[in-house]
Order: C-alpha cells, then structure tokens, then sequence
C-alpha cells in the first residue's frame, strides 16, 4: 500500500505557534479540544482536493482534517481547500524526494537525522537539512518530521526557496527505526 511506505500529513500550522483558533467560537474549540471532531463542521473542499487529501492524511478517516483545520487552518489567510491544497502540494513533494526514498527503501530499518538531513539538502538545496526536527517516540520509532518553512506556500513555490529563508530546527531525536505498517 501507498499509505505504508510513504509519509501522510498531520498538518500545517502557520506560525507562531500560539496562532490558533482564528475567529473559531467557543464553542468549536470546546468541541475539538475533546476530541470530538465528528462534530466540527464539514469543510467546503473541492472534489479533487477531497480525493487527494484521502489519500494523503488517512487520518482523515478520523476527522483529523476538521481539527487541523478549526485550530490550526483558520489561521492560515486561505479557504480550506487551498490550505489543503497547499498541505497536499508539499506532502507530495517530500514524498516525491530523495527524502521520500530514504524512508521508503529503509523500512523496518533505523535512520538517523544526519542521513534524513542529507537528503533534505539533496533533495532541495544545501541547508535544507537543517531545518528538518526528527522526532520520534519511546519506543524507538521514527513518528514525524517536522519541516520549517517560511514564506507563500502554493504550487509554484519551490519547496527549496520555502526552505532556504525558514528557521533553522533542533531535533532530539538523533536516529530511530522506521516502522511497518500494520496490515
């Protein structure tokens, strides 16, 4: 499967990081901080961007786009379905990447962060690596790359002009196995 050797999007959250909620009512943010996304409102997404953003934020089958969205997407200056666009346009591109094949070809195997950030830098422009926070969980296991970037993100930016002007990130995670997905 796709889903299996490939990164999915959790989100993409305009910064600072306190920048959330914008013009979300008490009431929406009440119902997404219990987590009951269910009954966030339903987005306006065009057919194309729907079908895309299923296939690249599986999580969607849990609402996730709703909660992504309400707290993170309202503040973002676009309708959702550029802010999904725009999500679904960078995803593809590291996806598409040297990065991309790194974790592809080493499933079941441990990366380390100098090896992700080689690719970054391959990939997308020497120095591009540094702006890349590895993290993993307990267990070991690589769970997200946190990418900055800085500046208008559609699909005529460059990912590497995104790159280039972002703030350089810290990682604690200096290596950790890339897990199998489950069947």
């Amino acid at each position: 499967r796709y889903d299996s050797k490939h990164w999915s999007l959790h989100g993409l959250w305009p910064q600072p990081r306190n920048n959330v909620y914008c013009g979300v009512s008490d009431t929406d943010k009440g119902i997404d901080r219990n987590k009951r996304w269910h009954l966030l409102p339903p987005l306006k997404l065009s057919p194309k961007t729907a079908q895309e953003l299923a296939f690249a934020m599986p999580g969607m089958a849990s609402n996730l786009h709703r909660h992504e969205w309400i707290k993170h997407g309202t503040c973002y200056g676009k309708d959702a379905d550029a802010y999904y666009a725009d999500s679904i346009y960078l995803t593809k591109a590291i996806n598409e990447s040297a990065v991309g094949a790194l974790f592809t070809r080493n499933v079941g195997k441990r990366v380390s962060l100098k090896e992700v950030r080689q690719r970054f830098d391959q990939a997308f422009g020497k120095g591009s690596g540094k702006k890349v926070n590895m993290r993993c969980d307990r267990k070991g296991l690589v769970s997200e790359i946190w990418i900055n970037l800085y500046g208008v993100i559609d699909d005529q930016t460059p990912v590497s002009t995104l790159l280039e002007s972002a703030a350089n990130a810290a990682s604690s995670c200096k290596a950790g196995k890339i897990d199998r997905a489950n069947k």
